[in-house]
């Protein structure tokens, strides 16, 4: 009975290394900064939602860099 788990366990483990190399691995695309951020803004009141896009504007326009976040 142990011969048979044993094998059995071989099995699994090389089914397991077999089939991670089918796994291919998806490259990662540029953040758009002001879609993730403007997708944060929902709002019911308009008001608030265009204020928080507007920010959004602010912090995700291109004259901006990262040393402005440094003091």
């Amino acid at each position: 009975m142990e011969k048979k788990t044993m094998i059995a366990a071989v099995a699994l483990v090389v089914l397991l290394i077999m089939s991670s190399n089918d796994i291919t691995q998806v490259e990662s695309q540029g953040i758009d900064c002001l879609d993730s951020c403007s997708t944060g803004c929902v709002n019911r009141d308009t008001r608030l939602m265009q204020r928080c896009e507007r920010k959004c504007q602010i912090r995700c326009s291109p004259d901006r860099s990262v040393d402005d976040h440094l003091d």
